[in-house]
């Protein structure tokens, strides 16, 4: 069986490194907040092209700390209005939900699956403060337009980079520099994945990063003096070590992994297979590799029988969720449309030329 995310393949690659880092940590004897910490976030702050970055628990706490900091700095209050795609992975909802903010979901652009700019004039409201640009499967939103939109509307532009780390627009801004904050996840499937969870805000703002630094750590800058209701979350030591070796290799491995989409994109040929669009620029690190098909339980079935692991990112939408049943009556019909026919194939730096071809060929032969 081909997996659909060989993990352990993947990290394999980094063993004598990671041996080498962890023994560093455990040597030092510091294991929260120490030297490995603070060398990953100046080491991906000045990667992603921004002056901070600030590690946290996962990605989903990134979102929350994001938009938290701006409710403390006075820039978003409780019943303020987030512009979100409808068709994203539920953290990106969930995080603006739990600062008692309203996610206003809209419907993507057909061909990137990201937020249609086009559809964005139709959603804001008087109540309308913020924007939140999800860089879905790897792909950047348009963020050129996005950025226009909200500096007219005088909105706070957020994004949610879990699954872009790397990609870039043709002048080399990469994903997470475009907004007033991003953040990322490092959940080990991602293209830079730790070996558990983790997740980083970066952004321009120095007051946005004191702040968001601070209510990861309980709403304290100084030790046993808490200035705000903060939270327990922040990137160990171990995984900022490790994320440290791989990302050195960031960049080799989405251009892997675009080398991977480019043969797929060429040789999958089956008229009823609809394939992701792509220009060939480094916008898209292909996080994942989705084709559409309206019967997908087949093709994942006759795939499967062929030894080749898909999954299904996402099954349900957020508005069909049990979390967002007030939303049942809402319609998003290309929303549900992508969630009732997506595929993801396997892709990833370690998948052998061998089995490339052999996916290639078996839905080629998909009857």
């Amino acid at each position: 069986m081909i997996k659909f995310l060989d993990l352990q393949r993947i990290n394999q690659r980094h063993e004598a490194e990671f041996t080498e880092a962890l023994r560093g940590v455990l040597d030092s004897g510091r294991y929260i907040r120490g030297r490995q910490l603070a060398a990953f976030e100046e080491e991906f702050a000045a990667y992603c092209g921004v002056p901070h970055a600030i590690g946290t628990g996962n990605g989903l706490d990134a979102l929350t700390l994001i938009l938290r900091a701006f409710m403390e700095q006075g820039r978003l209050k409780p019943g303020d209005e987030v512009l979100l795609p409808a068709n994203t992975y539920i953290a990106s909802i969930l995080a603006v939900s739990a600062c008692g903010l309203i996610p206003v979901p809209v419907e993507p652009d057909p061909l990137s699956f990201n937020i249609d700019p086009e559809r964005l004039e139709a959603a804001i409201t008087a109540r309308t403060r913020a924007l939140m640009a999800v860089h879905l499967y790897g792909r950047l939103a348009d963020m050129d337009r996005l950025a226009v939109f909200a500096a007219e509307r005088e909105l706070l532009l957020i994004e949610d980079a879990a699954q872009a780390h790397g990609a870039c627009d043709a002048q080399g801004h990469r994903a997470g520099s475009f907004g007033h904050a991003a953040a990322f996840s490092f959940y080990p499937g991602k293209n830079l994945g730790a070996l558990g969870d983790g997740g980083a805000v970066i952004t321009p703002d120095e007051e946005l990063a004191r702040i968001v630094r601070a209510l990861g750590n309980y709403g304290s800058e100084k030790k046993y003096l808490h200035e705000m209701k903060g939270v327990n979350s922040r990137l160990d030591e171990m995984q900022a070590a490790l994320l440290r070796v791989k990302l050195r290799c960031l960049d080799a491995d989405n251009e892997r992994r675009r080398e991977i989409a480019g043969r797929y994109l060429r040789e999958i040929s089956h008229p009823e297979i609809m394939l992701p669009h792509w220009d060939g620029g480094k916008n898209h690190v292909f996080h994942l590799f989705v084709v559409r098909h309206p019967e997908r339980k087949k093709l994942a079935a006759f795939l499967s029988e062929k030894g080749i692991e898909t999954a299904v990112h996402y099954p349900v939408p957020p508005h069909k969720q049990g979390a967002y049943k007030e939303w049942r009556q809402h319609a998003y019909p290309l929303t549900e449309a992508i969630h009732r026919e997506v595929l993801s194939l396997p892709l990833h730096p370690a998948l052998h030329e061998d089995e490339v071809r052999h996916i290639i060929a078996s839905l080629n032969q998909f009857p």
